[in-house]
Order: structure tokens, then C-alpha cells, then sequence
């Protein structure tokens, strides 16, 4: 008999088990080759090293094959194989955010080598300057130099000059008409001469290109009669020189017949940090054909000392010469070199004069004495200062003047016209402040002239700005693109195509799961939606609102600088009576250097007494609108204040909203779903310890997505700030709490509705016509009933008033939540139970129950055996 039980638990435990273990396999299968993109799925990409990234063939990459990541075969063979291995000859296409490290990799290095760069061309005086100053100044002139020429080879196709000289390897162009017909090209020979048929050898060298014409029809002339010549030069010859000394690039260099000294120093790249800009000499066998100094040509733009160079040239560029600096408040800040006696009008003269913003009294020269100490002098920029001599190694400083007004009051703050204005002996608060439009300021003007004349769209996304939560002006919504290729040409633009496409897709296959359809489902599914709160802002009456500009009568201060010991003191004074009233204790007499600060009270609160409060007021009233409210009113005697409640109010349905309450309801909401998202981490954290096998593992991910997006709803959900009146069902006028009522309030008293609404899972939602006699059940009968998934433990009434009534709230003395009677406007809400194990999920933890008591059982009999 036991073993007949062994047996038939092992036969059952094995047959319940097969479909789930068979299950399992797939589902592992499933999951080792989703695991395993880089096997089946996609070839590996290659990421390129420095060298690859620095190589042009990094851009030469292998053409996507057709019907590979998107169509339904990978790589390029017929049958969907992926291709693993490259074209020869070709490099693997890098995308993405490695590619783009690589790159900023690269550049970084080569900012680093150019600053290296840098620092090794600075001479050892810019390293001095650079640690006094902290200013790193350049060496005046050597900008012109930082381009490096794309070649060294001679330029060719130039127009030669009148006084150039041939010779030998140029070429002449001979065309020649009438008697004799002439078409020739020859190279000048050593010999200086060239050979042309019928006419024989002509000696060329020495001759000047505008002579050459004249000079060949001259010969031309002793052999022929009557025709006509002209003469040009083709290819010129190349010469070489040589650049030695202190250039950065020295060397010897093939070069036009056609360069000039200045042309050479260029293509050697200029003098180097230790190289002078005013000595470059053009030597000649042994003597010096030029002496050029780059400051007549950078300065003055003089050229005149420039030398035609010919073969064997040698360019001489010596050592630097003394220098000094000039930095602070000039228009060229740089080290210069000097070349004789030089004066500090000269050296203001090579930086291009004082900046506009320089103190122009005096300047401070840091001087090295006989190459032992530093000392500093101060100059004065007069006659006499400026025809002082500067001596090697001096290092100037003019400095900027001081952003002080001797003579100036300023007025800020909440005032039509901000800004300085100058003062004079008496001056006082009054005379800044003259009447009550001085403090009208330019933005409530701008806010008024904008409630009519502006195109509609506009009008919209302004006023929409506090739903949408943006601080946009008609400036930012006209504002250009700085891009060519965006889709819109001003911000106002994109604005409305944003809320166009938002619109559209409602329109959508309700099965798309694009981010514009899943955010317009949220928003549909939450109350107080941002759609809601901007349709809401585009109210009339909801425009009808206190400027949060309003002047502070009450208080302003005079901000005043103690000269003897440089504080700064306070000096408060009531706005209304220096202005209005001219009374002289508070109509503040000023001093120079004095700034007179005008208060909004939204700058400063002030008392509730003060403030200007609106209260809106809608629905069934005698006088619907936007009220004023005294300071201290109550809501009970507003709406007495204003006639009353109109004969068909529904009191108990009635909704009371205020802002302040809002904000922390927006509060406590967030900081509850930051605490739920927590807690979901931390027991998702949990779970996935315990995942043993892959359907688990699918389950907790599911779950941990449906709980993601069910946190993503609620953080859509927008509070209204309501608050319960605790009205009783009959609720008349002296049923309304004294409530303190503040600004933005809003009251809305309905009509009554005629019906109350069933939610949830049941199985016809739908509204119902409401009738006294109606108990709960009957609506929930008239609805279906709950269906099976419903939690009909967890049904709660939504009252009308705001209050929620559930059946976790019925005590023994309390009726039943079935047998209650409801109010026009209540609604019933059947909430559908989520912790469900469903029949499937049940057997299967069975069979594995079964099959490992099998396992257990034959296990046992055989250490019996």
C-alpha cells in the first residue's frame, strides 16, 4: 500500500509538473537569447582608439545593409544570418556616446598640447609679467603669425610686377602677327638668353617685364617689317633662401622670384617668443641689402624698407631686444619691444591709447634697478609724465576708473522711472517721487495695454502662464531661432505647435503608445488637469485679479553711505506721507551717492487690513462675479453682503477652493508619493531576492512597470485646494461657517443635479436618476452589481459636498453603508481588488509541491533500501 502512495505521488507529481517545467525551459531559452544581443542578434561594435579617431579613414564606414535593423533579415544574407565580419579594407562605424567621448577625448588633448604649446613659445619676461600682473600678455605683433601657410612652394598665376627683373628658369610667351606669325614659349637659358626660330638668340636677363614688349619687337624689327608683338612671362623661376636666427621656423626655403623679404618671414612663421620684431635684416653676400622693423608695418601699415629677394638671400632675424609691458586700462595690452629711446607717450601710442575707461591722471611703473631690486614709480599723465623715458624691463599699469557718481541719487524699486538722476543741495524724496503716476511702473502698463489688441495665440499662452508654469514675454514669443534648421522661426511658434500636437493626439489609434498619447491619457484620467488649468486661465473672469505690483504706502527706505566710516545705514520713511501728504519728517531730504527704494507689496507683506483681496463667486447667486472682500469678512457675510443665494442653490453640492490651501495639498502630495516611491523601491528591492525562477522574475518586472506608471499618473494629478464646508444635507444660508475668507478664494454653488453616478467595477458604469426613496444598493442594482474582481469591501461614497463615506467608517450603531440614503451630485465608487491569485498561478505551485514530495519520497525509499 505505501508503495502504491509512493508511486502514485511520484506518477502525479510528474504529470502536473511537465507543462510548468516544459514552460519554465522555454521561458529560460526565451530569456538566454534575449540575454545575448551581441551573438544572434547584432554584430559587436568596435570602439576606435585615439589613432582611429585622428585618422580620416574614420569617416569612410560601410554602407547599412537593406532589411537589416529593420526589416525582417539581419545583416546582408538571404536568410536573415548576421554578418560578423567586415569589408576588407574598411573600419567599423562607431555611433553613439562612445564615438562622442572619443572625440572630446581627442579635442581635450589637443587644447592641452596648444596650451603647452603656449607655454613654451613665452619668453622668460611674459613669465615674469604673467606672475605679477596674473595676466598672461601677448607679444605685440604676434598674432600675425598664428596662421600657419598651407604651403611652402612657390605661388604661381601672380601678377608680376613692372620692375621685375628677368632671368635665368623664366618663361617668356612670344605672339607675333602680320609679316611673321609667332606663337612661342621658351625658358631663359643659364645664359640669360633664349632662342627663337627665324630670329635666333635673344638675350634676355636683366631686362625689366614692362620693358620685354619693346625690347623684343626692337629685334624682331631688324630681321622683319609690318607686324605687331606682344610679350609675357608664364611659369617664373623659384629661388631659395635662407631664414636663420631667432624664427620659429628656420630653414632654408624654396620661394617665388616674386617674394619679397616681409613675404619670407611669413612663410617661416615669424620671429619666435625670443626672436625681435624690429631687427630683421636681408642679407646679401656680405652686406645687409635691408633692415625691416614689423612695427612700421603693423603700426603704420609701412612697407617701404621691403626688399626683393633673390637666390642665396639670407634672412637674419636677431635676438629680442629690451622689453616692456603695458597692461590695465588700454586698448592693446601687450609686451613691446624697444629699439632706441623710447618715452611713455610712445609706448601709449603702440597700444592705441588709453580705453575709455581709463583713469587718465596716472599710471604705475614697476621698474627693475641695475638688475637687483623692483621699485615702483607713479607717472602722471601730463606733459611731463609722459615724456619720461622707459627703461628695459618696465612693466606699466593704467588702471580703470572707479564706477563712482559724486553728483547722483538713485531710484529703484516700484517706480515709473528708475534710475540716477543728479543731485543738488535741498534735493528730497519728493522731488524723485512728484505724484501718485510716478510709481505707476512701466510693467503694469504693459500688463494693462495686454488684456486687449494682442493676436489671439499670443494672448493665449500669456495668459496661460500660470498653468503651464512659465514667465514668458511678448519678446521671448517673437524671439528668432538662432538655428537654421529648427522647424519653427520664433518661440511663440514652437509654443503652438507643441499645444497643436497635443491636441491631435487624441485623435490617434487609441492603441499607439507614443509619449504624446500616454501623457493626454494621463491628463484625461486626472482631475484638475493641466488642459483644465489652462482653459481655466483663459476666463474672462478669472483675468479680473489685484496687480501683484501694487505700491507699499506704508514703507520705503533711503539707503545712505556714512563717509567717516563707510557703513551703511537705513533710513525708512512712509511713502504716502512724503508723497501725498509732503509732511517734512518723512519727505526725506538726500545727500549725493543716496538710493531711495519703492516697495511692491508683493516685495514686502504687508498687514491682511491693506492688502487687496478678490473673491470669486459663481453659480447660483443673486450677484455672480468678482467681489472685493474687507479686511477681516467672512464668508458667511460675503455672500449676505451681495444678496444672497439665488432660489434654485444646491448649498450642500456647493465647492470651496482657495490657493494657499492648494500649494500644500501640492506639498502633501508630492512628499507622500516620494514616500510611496520608496517604499515600492524597497519592496521591490526585497522581492527580487527571493526571484527563483524566470516567470517570477517576468511577474516582478510587470509589476515594477505597473507601478512606475500608476506613480507617473499620480504626479499628473493637480489639487485644487478644496475644502470641506461640513454643510448639512438641507444647508441654507446661516448653515455657512464663518470662515475668514483670503485672496482668490473661489465659492461655486451648483444647481441641484438630478443624478448620482456608479464608478468602478461594476458592470455598467453609468449616472442614475436620483430619487429620494433611493437607498445605495438600489443604485449599485441598477448598475449591475460589483463584478467579480470588485473589492466590495473597499465601496466608498464620494459625497457632494467633498466628504467620503466607506464602509470601513459603519459601527455597530450606525446603519449599513447599503442601507444609507444618498444626495443629488454622491457618487459610488467599486474599487477593483489588485491582490488576486489567479487559478493557473495556484495549480502550478501545487504540481511543484506534489513533484518535489515525489523527489522527497523516492529519495527516502532509496536510503531505506
Amino acid at each position: 500500500m505505501r508503495t502504491n502512495f509512493f508511486f502514485f505521488g511520484i506518477g502525479l507529481g510528474i504529470l502536473l509538473a511537465v507543462p510548468a517545467s516544459a514552460q519554465m525551459g522555454q521561458a529560460q531559452t526565451e530569456s538566454t537569447q534575449t540575454i545575448r544581443p551581441g551573438t544572434a542578434s547584432e554584430p559587436a561594435q568596435t570602439i576606435p582608439n585615439l589613432q582611429d579617431i585622428r585618422s580620416p579613414l574614420t569617416t569612410i564606414t560601410n554602407p547599412p545593409q537593406i532589411g537589416g535593423a529593420r526589416g525582417g533579415a539581419q545583416g546582408g544574407t538571404p536568410g536573415g544570418t548576421p554578418q560578423t565580419g567586415q569589408t576588407p579594407g574598411g573600419r567599423a562605424s562607431v555611433q553613439g556616446p562612445d564615438l562622442q567621448q572619443r572625440i572630446q577625448e581627442f579635442q581635450f588633448q589637443q587644447l592641452q598640447e596648444e596650451l603647452q604649446a603656449e607655454q613654451r613659445e613665452r619668453n622668460e619676461f611674459q613669465q615674469f609679467v604673467m606672475q605679477s600682473t596674473g595676466r598672461d600678455l601677448p607679444i605685440f605683433g604676434a598674432n600675425l603669425f598664428r596662421t600657419v601657410p598651407s604651403t611652402f612652394a612657390p605661388v604661381d598665376n601672380v601678377p608680376v610686377t613692372a620692375d621685375y627683373v628677368i632671368g635665368p628658369g623664366d618663361e617668356i610667351q612670344i605672339r607675333a602677327w602680320g609679316q611673321i606669325d609667332v606663337d612661342f614659349s621658351a625658358v631663359v637659358d643659364r645664359n640669360g638668353a633664349v632662342s627663337v626660330p627665324k630670329v635666333g638668340v635673344i638675350s634676355v636677363a636683366g631686362i625689366k617685364a614692362n620693358d620685354l614688349p619693346a625690347y623684343l619687337k626692337t629685334v624682331f624689327g631688324r630681321t622683319f617689317r609690318n607686324f605687331e608683338l606682344t610679350a609675357t612671362l608664364g611659369k617664373l623661376r623659384s629661388i631659395q633662401i635662407f631664414v636663420v636666427g631667432q624664427a620659429k621656423r628656420p630653414g632654408t626655403y624654396t620661394v617665388s622670384s616674386l617674394s619679397t623679404l616681409v613675404t619670407a618671414v611669413f612663410a617661416a612663421g615669424g620671429p619666435s617668443s625670443k626672436g625681435s620684431m624690429r631687427s630683421i635684416q636681408l642679407k646679401r653676400g656680405s652686406r645687409v641689402v635691408a633692415d625691416f622693423d614689423l612695427y612700421d608695418l603693423i603700426l603704420a601699415g609701412d612697407k617701404s624698407k621691403d626688399a626683393q629677394l633673390l637666390p642665396g638671400d639670407v634672412i637674419h632675424i636677431a635676438p629680442v631686444g629690451p622689453l616692456v609691458a603695458v597692461t590695465g586700462s588700454v586698448n592693446a595690452p601687450a609686451v613691446y619691444e624697444l629699439k632706441q629711446t623710447t618715452v611713455l607717450f610712445d609706448l601709449f601710442r603702440w597700444a592705441g591709447g588709453l580705453a575709455t575707461t581709463a583713469s587718465g591722471q596716472k599710471a604705475t611703473v614697476e621698474r627693475i634697478e641695475d638688475r637687483k631690486v623692483r621699485r615702483v614709480e607713479e607717472f602722471t599723465l601730463d606733459m611731463t609724465g609722459l615724456s619720461r623715458a622707459i627703461r628695459d624691463g618696465d612693466l606699466i599699469t593704467v588702471y580703470a576708473l572707479v564706477p563712482r557718481f559724486d553728483n547722483a541719487v538713485t531710484l529703484r524699486g516700484n517706480v515709473a522711472q528708475p534710475g540716477r538722476f543728479p543731485w543738488r543741495e535741498g534735493l528730497r524724496v519728493r522731488d524723485l517721487i512728484p505724484d501718485r503716476e510716478a510709481l505707476l511702473s512701466r510693467d503694469y502698463w504693459v500688463t494693462r495695454n495686454q488684456t486687449v489688441g494682442l493676436e489671439s495665440s499670443v494672448a493665449a499662452i500669456l495668459r496661460q502662464q500660470g498653468a503651464t508654469g512659465t514667465r514668458l514675454t511678448i519678446e521671448d514669443l517673437n524671439q528668432r531661432r538662432k538655428h537654421q534648421d529648427e522647424l519653427d522661426a520664433t518661440v511663440g511658434d514652437t509654443i503652438r505647435r507643441a499645444q497643436t500636437e497635443s491636441e491631435a493626439a487624441r485623435f490617434l489609434d487609441p492603441n499607439q503608445t507614443s509619449a504624446a498619447v500616454q501623457i493626454t491619457r494621463i491628463q484625461d484620467a486626472s482631475k484638475g488637469t493641466l488642459e483644465a488649468a489652462k482653459s481655466d486661465a483663459l476666463r474672462l473672469v478669472n483675468q479680473i485679479k489685484p496687480s501683484p505690483r501694487e505700491v507699499n504706502w506704508d514703507y520705503a527706505v533711503v539707503e545712505r553711505i556714512n563717509r567717516d566710516d563707510l557703513t551703511t545705514s537705513l533710513v525708512p520713511f512712509n511713502l504716502a506721507k512724503a508723497v501725498i501728504d509732503g509732511d517734512p519728517q518723512h519727505n526725506v531730504l538726500l545727500q549725493p551717492g543716496d538710493i531711495v527704494t519703492v516697495f511692491s507689496k508683493d516685495d514686502i507683506k504687508v498687514p491682511i487690513s491693506r492688502q487687496t483681496q478678490y473673491v470669486h463667486l459663481e453659480g447660483e447667486f443673486n450677484s455672480s462675479g468678482v467681489h472685493q472682500i474687507v479686511p477681516g469678512e467672512t464668508l458667511k457675510q460675503l455672500v449676505a453682503r451681495v444678496g444672497g443665494l439665488a432660489p434654485n442653490a444646491y448649498l450642500f453640492g456647493a465647492q470651496f477652493t482657495r490657493e494657499s490651501t492648494r500649494v500644500q495639498q501640492e506639498k502633501t502630495l508630492e512628499n507622500a508619493l516620494n514616500r510611496l516611491e520608496r517604499d515600492i523601491s524597497r519592496f521591490n528591492s526585497l522581492r527580487a531576492q527571493n526571484v527563483t525562477s524566470p516567470e517570477d522574475a517576468a511577474s516582478l518586472k510587470q509589476q515594477a512597470d505597473n507601478q512606475q506608471a500608476l506613480l507617473t499618473r499620480l504626479r499628473q494629478i493637480r489639487p485644487i485646494g478644496r475644502i470641506v464646508l461640513e454643510l448639512p444635507e438641507a444647508a441654507q444660508l446661516k448653515d455657512l461657517p464663518d470662515l475668514p475668507l483670503e485672496d482668490s478664494d473661489r465659492f461655486i454653488v451648483p444647481s441641484p443635479p438630478s443624478m448620482v453616478s456608479v464608478l468602478g467595477s461594476v458592470y455598467s458604469e453609468s449616472s442614475f436618476i436620483y430619487k429620494p426613496d433611493k437607498r445605495m444598493e438600489d443604485y449599485l442594482t441598477q448598475a449591475g452589481g460589483p463584478t467579480k474582481g470588485a473589492d466590495e469591501s473597499s465601496i466608498y461614497v464620494l459625497r457632494a459636498d467633498g466628504s467620503v463615506k466607506s464602509k470601513r467608517q459603519v459601527g455597530f450603531f450606525t446603519a449599513s453603508l447599503e442601507r444609507s440614503r444618498l444626495m443629488p451630485g454622491d457618487s459610488i465608487v467599486v474599487p477593483e481588488e489588485l491582490d488576486r491569485t489567479t487559478i493557473t498561478r495556484a495549480l502550478k505551485d501545487i504540481s511543484q509541491i506534489f513533484y518535489q514530495f515525489g523527489l522527497g519520497a523516492a529519495a527516502i525509499q532509496v536510503i531505506r533500501q
